[in-house]
């Protein structure tokens, strides 16, 4: 059998999770069992901020919030090293420094 290489097309129909993070908070236990239907939790961002989007946990892009209709929707306002710099993300790693002995 053949396989004839078809680039990444067959790729375009696999689910993957996409989430949006507003923001995050550190809450001890007894103030998370303290919660209310009336209690404001305050979150690390700014009303300002940009909000993280994320492709099975790696940020892809930046947005915003915008309303459409009775829903609510995201404006992508930019694209992850879209600006000449890398986006910060938690699982970003520093580049390995050659070790000893590994030159060409």
């Amino acid at each position: 059998m053949t396989f004839q290489p078809r680039g990444f097309d067959f790729l375009k129909d696999v689910d993957v999770r996409l989430t949006v993070e507003l923001g995050r908070t550190s809450m001890k236990l007894k103030d998370v069992l303290g919660l209310t239907e009336e209690s404001v939790v305050m979150l690390d961002r700014m009303t300002d901020e940009l909000l993280d989007v994320m492709v099975n946990g790696k940020l892809i892009a930046r947005g915003e919030v915008v309303a459409q209709g009775d829903r609510f929707g995201l404006r992508i306002v930019e694209l992850a090293g879209s600006d000449g710099e890398e986006a910060a993300s938690p699982e970003k790693k520093a580049p390995k420094a050659a070790a000893k002995g590994d030159e060409d």
